[in-house]
């Protein structure tokens, strides 16, 4: 199998103390790799455990993930940008408060809180006085939205588990692409292999990962999945998320009545498999690079796949979920009045240059060439009886 080689061109170089830090994940990953059966380690674990192994994975320890600028970050999100995504997504959300008889909102991985800080302030303008809980896995960021999010007291909540039941507006931007996937790949026989990770020949490169990919036969119940997803492609790898989707289908046995705003980057089935898409959608993010290598930096770089939103949409009808809507993120933005937001007059004292970054923000959540297109926005829930706002306009539901 291929491995990570060496660093591609233009991605940094750890300073030193990230060095050590990624030298202690990759002890620590070393180690499970050792204990494992046959020293093969499935993907699905490794990759969680680069993500979120207790005082070593990326979201676990104090790196700083979130930020629009180098040096600051490895990627920027949405709200990130600029506060009038959340604005505007308080539209949608008042909408499903309002139809749920509800004042509480629920963000899955709120990062530096930047989607909560311009919520909390729109939701009150609307007329609500919402309850914002958070639930949070890494204990970095939950520190960073305690300080983001001090001054509203109260009305924030941090859980430590997922409630018994719910009744509001949960939201999860960015979440479902950063839970660990399932690789695979057909060999050129047609026989389909499960990829994993295993300890690579020792070399005296240090630029090279200590790890590098294997694989062994898939499981009679993977094979059985993805026989009812796509036909067999010889040389063609992918990765399937099971996990998010055992998280929607579980969300219906706590969701009582409201709705699930899951924003994300992705595609439906038949393009997400698309026989084109050879080597699936993989990639890592360190320090705004972009590439493809997940056995590198370990530790210190975001390692994401992109979202099969018809396979989402199928596990909320499996747990007894509706599908409320389908749109790409510009429609959604569109649909909830971002431009009429964008025509109220700034604040005086707003500074020209803070305005064109204003505008500029805007464009990329917009632009089918940036946010706009790739990203997507699902909707799902119970007990909804009024279209949702966000997709009264180019409701994609029948491309699912």
């Amino acid at each position: 199998m291929k491995r990570a080689e060496s660093i591609p061109a233009g991605l940094p170089a750890p300073d030193a103390g990230a060095r050590a830090h990624q030298q202690a994940v990759e002890h620590y990953l070393s180690r499970q790799i050792q204990d494992s059966e046959s020293g093969f380690l499935p993907f699905e674990q490794w990759m969680d455990m680069a993500l979120y192994a207790p005082g070593l994975g990326y979201y676990a320890a104090g790196s700083t993930k979130f930020g629009a600028t180098l040096p600051t970050g490895d990627f920027t999100t949405a709200p990130e940008l600029t506060p009038l995504f959340a604005q505007t997504l308080a539209r949608q959300v008042r909408q499903i408060l309002l139809a749920s008889d509800s004042c509480t909102v629920l963000e899955f991985g709120a990062g530096s809180g930047a989607m909560a800080a311009a919520m909390i302030p729109a939701l009150r303008e609307l007329g609500l006085d919402p309850v914002y809980q958070i639930l949070e896995v890494s204990g970095d960021l939950q520190q960073r939205q305690r300080q983001q999010l001090a001054s509203f007291g109260d009305a924030v909540q941090w859980l430590t588990a997922l409630p018994h039941e719910f009744s509001g507006c949960i939201l999860a931007n960015e979440v479902l692409d950063a839970m660990p996937v399932t690789l695979f790949s057909w060999d050129q026989q047609g026989q389909l292999q499960e990829l994993g990770v295993r300890m690579a020949p020792a070399t005296a490169d240090d630029t090279s990962s200590p790890f590098e990919l294997a694989q062994r036969t898939a499981t009679s119940q993977l094979q059985e999945i993805l026989a009812r997803r796509m036909p067999p492609l010889p040389g063609y790898q992918s990765e399937i998320n099971l996990r998010a989707e055992a998280w929607v289908r579980e969300m219906s046995t706590w969701l009582k009545q409201g709705a699930a705003l899951l924003i994300d980057y992705g595609f439906p089935q038949h393009e997400y498999y698309h026989p084109q898409r050879a080597e699936g959608t993989l990639m890592c993010h360190y320090r705004h690079h972009a590439h493809a290598q997940p056995l590198l930096y370990a530790g210190l770089q975001d390692i994401t796949a992109h979202v099969d939103f018809t396979a989402m949409a199928d596990a909320a009808l499996e747990g007894g979920l509706d599908v409320l809507g389908y749109t790409s993120q510009a429609r959604f933005l569109m649909n909830a009045g971002l431009p009429e937001l964008l025509a109220h007059p700034a604040p005086i004292g707003t500074s020209p240059a803070t305005q064109t970054q204003t505008l500029s923000a805007v464009q990329k959540l917009l632009s089918e060439a940036e946010m706009g297109e790739l990203f997507k926005v699902l909707a799902i829930g119970r007990g909804m009886d009024q279209p949702l706002l966000g997709f009264i306009r180019g409701d994609r539901r029948d491309r699912l």
